[in-house]
C-alpha cells in the first residue's frame, strides 16, 4: 500500500484504461451479473456490472471517478465481504502486490460464485521485455522477489484457462510494458511515476539504465537494434489473462 500511496498522485493520469484490454477482460468475465472488484485502484477496467471495489490506498481511492462502484479500504487477504457475494471477483495487475498470496487466492474464492478473473503477467516473458533485458537488469531482478509464476496461479486457482493479451502499439494504460513501441516515454517523469516498479526502485538504481537508453535513442541504436518492432501492431510481452470457473 505504501507504495501506491506514492505514485498515486500521477496515476489516473498515466494509467488509463485501453479498451482493447478492457474488452478481454470484460469477454473473461463471461457474463456475469455482479463483479467484484480487488485491488482495483483508480477503477480501471471496471466493468458497468461492478458492484463493489477493494482497495488499501486511499490515494488511489480518492482518484475513483464519481460515478465508479463503491469502494472499501481494505486489503485482498481479507476482505471484509460475505461468502458468495458476487457472481465474479476480479484482480487486475495487483497479485505481485500482495503479502499473502494463499490467503487473497483465497479470499477471491470465497465471495465469488462463479467465476475468478485474474490479469497478470508472466515473469519468464516479461523479463525478456527489452527495458529490463538490455536497459534495467537491476529491475527484473527485483521484479523476481515479488512476481508471481503464472503456474502457481493455476494452480492455487484449482485450474484456469490463461490467455495471452498482446499489448497495442498505442496502448493508453501506461503499465511497465505498455512502451515497447514508444521507448521514449519511459525518459518521462510523469510515465515513470505510474510504475510501480520504478517507485520501489527509485531514481538512483534506474538512472544510469534510463541515461543508456537516452543515449542509444540519440544516436539511433536502439531503432538499428529493434527495427522489427518498429512495424508491429501489438506485441506479447507476457500479459495474461487466467480465468477460474468455481
Amino acid at each position: 500500500m505504501a507504495t501506491y500511496n506514492s505514485i498515486g498522485a500521477t496515476y489516473a493520469e498515466t494509467r488509463r484504461p485501453d479498451p482493447r484490454i478492457f474488452a478481454r477482460i470484460h469477454q473473461a468475465l463471461g457474463g456475469a451479473a455482479t463483479v467484484i472488484n480487488v485491488g482495483a485502484g483508480t477503477g480501471s477496467y471496471e466493468p458497468p456490472e461492478t458492484v463493489l471495489a477493494v482497495e488499501p490506498s486511499a490515494v488511489m481511492i480518492a482518484q475513483r471517478p464519481s460515478r465508479s462502484a463503491p469502494a472499501l479500504e481494505a486489503t485482498a487477504e481479507a476482505l471484509p465481504l460475505a461468502d458468495d457475494s458476487a457472481d465474479a471477483a476480479m484482480a487486475l495487475l495487483t497479485v505481485h502486490h500482495w503479502s499473502d498470496l494463499e490467503a487473497g487466492i483465497g479470499e477471491l474464492h470465497r465471495v465469488a460464485r462463479r467465476r475468478v478473473v485474474l490479469f497478470t503477467f508472466d515473469p519468464d516473458i516479461n523479463h525478456r521485455f527489452w527495458l529490463l533485458d538490455e536497459y534495467l537488469p537491476e529491475a527484473a531482478r527485483f521484479d523476481t522477489t515479488r512476481a508471481v509464476p503464472v503456474d502457481r496461479l493455476v494452480a492455487l486457482l484449482g485450474g484456469a484457462r490463461v490467455e495471452t493479451v498482446p499489448v497495442p502499439h498505442d496502448c493508453t494504460d501506461g503499465f511497465l510494458a505498455a512502451f515497447w513501441r514508444r521507448p521514449e516515454a519511459y525518459l518521462d517523469p510523469r510515465v515513470r511515476a505510474g510504475i510501480s516498479m520504478f517507485a520501489q526502485l527509485g531514481e538512483d538504481v534506474v538512472r544510469p539504465g534510463l541515461d543508456r537508453l537516452d543515449g542509444d535513442l540519440s544516436s539511433g541504436r536502439w531503432h538499428r537494434r529493434h527495427a522489427g518492432l518498429l512495424d508491429r501492431e501489438s506485441l506479447d510481452v507476457g500479459y495474461r489473462l487466467l480465468v477460474a470457473d468455481l
